[in-house]
């Protein structure tokens, strides 16, 4: 058992869990905060990505769930924690589940790209503890599904960033239905004016707990500004991402994301994408490729700067500076976690100079700046080991293989691209293709739906003219990739619009 955490009031039980997880001292924001948390105060806490949050809220949360001596009922959950994404959603639900069945407590995530019949039906059997982004949740309480009046403690997590993302709103909407009289936890990397306005609307002379300054850096980064030329940008990012290890390459865009995810799979280095036009189901298998290292590096808007907890990425690449010093910060914080060290890359081409210079200085960081080229030496430095180019990254087949989301459930799939014959029209096999084509029978891998000859190779938009064609399928589960002839490379692309559509 930690007896760091037991001294500062926590539970056996769930220390013990902790300490199986190697966890057994607390983090400077979990010091500060606990004792007051426990107690049952207001908190107000500040502490940059990766400094450990997440415990801060949820071991007291558990706590005091334990000891109040309510039971769940109907539509009326105990606690809500609110979060700006579902990614970070989903990575609060893993940390809180181990700690919920050990106290007897029922939890579920609610948000919104995935039906809401599921969450549905989950309030209304009852639950402890309601881990939610703003919309959907207001959705579902507009609709009578859930009620808030016998919330005890009300927790928001990365508050800064939902003030960012326009949620200020809603949540205030969802605040005013939780009781005045309950506990309240506000917890985020920096303390903006927008965030402030929750804190004294919402907070009961809450204490403040502030672990590290609000610019202050993780000590273990090293910080790199590499300046490239405009034709040579492409080829230094290859070079890096080829490296082993995990990666994560953030940009500006979302087409931008695309393009680069693309770009990267067509040279042999598997990478997956993750932005705002991607599904859920998508969003979730992109994260498993890359958890699992079917795909090394992850291609992400700033959508994943916040609340995407891999321990193990060693390199964060800003391909496109951010605009702000708190995207920088936030970006590079999804390295060097856990005790680890990192090393934060940021990609400058000539006419970038002025606002990198800028953007540095905001975020309290003096990086070493370097004219490269693919071939210089700091590269191998920076991202040490062999170069390796093993192929571009495919998905696995859905469950149901060639029959998911074929029309009529039968035959190869339809073709909307070279091969087909040319034919248009309903029904199974060959002879049921929906398709328009020239040549051979072009027969569809892993056929979801209409599937076509849009390849995702390099350019992103070259027919295939071969027999098996695959991208731009229209898919139920929204995964589109595209292998055309001749060994060259096929291109991941999760639900989102690339060659094609999907839905």
């Amino acid at each position: 058992m930690s007896q760091d955490f037991a001294r500062l009031g926590v539970p056996a039980p769930l220390c013990d869990h902790l300490a199986k997880q190697g966890i057994t001292t607390p983090t400077p924001i979990q010091a500060a905060t606990l004792p007051d948390s426990l107690a049952g105060r207001d908190v107000l806490g500040r502490g940059r990505t990766g400094s450990g949050k997440s415990y801060a809220f949820l071991l007291p949360m558990v706590t005091r769930l334990m000891g109040s001596g309510r039971r769940r009922t109907p539509k009326r959950p105990r606690a809500l924690i609110l979060a700006p994404t579902r990614e970070l959603v989903g990575q609060l639900e893993t940390a809180l589940a181990p700690l919920a069945q050990i106290a007897g407590l029922k939890t579920m995530t609610i948000f919104g790209g995935v039906g809401q019949n599921p969450q549905v039906r989950a309030l209304a059997a009852g639950v402890d503890v309601v881990v939610a982004c703003p919309g959907r949740l207001e959705d579902l309480m507009g609709q009578g599904h859930i009620t808030l009046d016998n919330i005890e403690i009300t927790i928001l997590d990365e508050a800064d960033h939902m003030a960012d993302l326009g949620f200020l709103p809603g949540v205030k909407r969802i605040m005013d239905k939780t009781p005045r009289d309950g506990q309240r936890m506000l917890f985020s990397a920096t303390l903006d004016a927008g965030v402030n306005v929750i804190v004294k609307r919402f907070l009961h002379n809450p204490v403040t707990h502030e672990a590290d300054s609000e610019q202050s850096p993780v000590d273990a980064m090293s910080h790199h500004v590499l300046h490239v030329s405009n034709e040579g940008h492409l080829k230094v990012l290859l070079d890096l991402t080829a490296a082993p290890g995990r990666t994560v390459v953030f940009t500006r865009t979302k087409h931008r994301a695309k393009k680069l995810a693309r770009q990267l799979n067509s040279s042999g280095v598997p990478a997956v994408e993750l932005h705002g036009n991607l599904s859920q189901n998508a969003r979730t298998r992109t994260m498993d490729a890359f958890h699992s290292g079917a795909a090394q590096t992850l291609v992400a808007t700033d959508i994943a700067a916040r609340g995407i907890h891999v321990d193990d990425v060693a390199l964060v690449i800003h391909a496109d500076p951010p605009v702000e010093h708190k995207a920088y910060l936030h970006r590079s914080g999804r390295t060097a976690r856990a005790g680890n060290s990192g090393t934060v890359i940021t990609l400058m081409t000539d006419d970038q100079v002025r606002d990198v210079r800028d953007l540095t200085r905001k975020a309290g960081i003096k990086p070493t700046t370097t004219r490269v080229d693919q071939s210089h030496p700091l590269l191998a430095d920076l991202a040490p080991g062999e170069r390796v180019y093993a192929g571009a990254f495919v998905p696995p087949v859905p469950a149901g293989g060639q029959q998911n989301g074929q029309r009529n459930g039968g035959g190869q799939g339809g073709g909307r691209g070279q091969g087909g014959g040319g034919q248009r029209g309903r029904g199974q096999g060959g002879g049921g293709q929906r398709g328009r084509g020239q040549g051979g029978g072009g027969r569809s891998q892993g056929g979801s739906g209409r599937s076509g000859g849009r390849s995702g190779g390099p350019s992103g938009g070259a027919r295939s003219g071969s027999g098996r064609s695959g991208g731009s399928q229209r898919s139920g589960s929204a995964v589109r990739y595209s292998s055309s002839s001749g060994g060259s490379a096929a291109a991941f692309s999760a639900g989102s619009r690339g060659g094609g559509r999907s839905r």
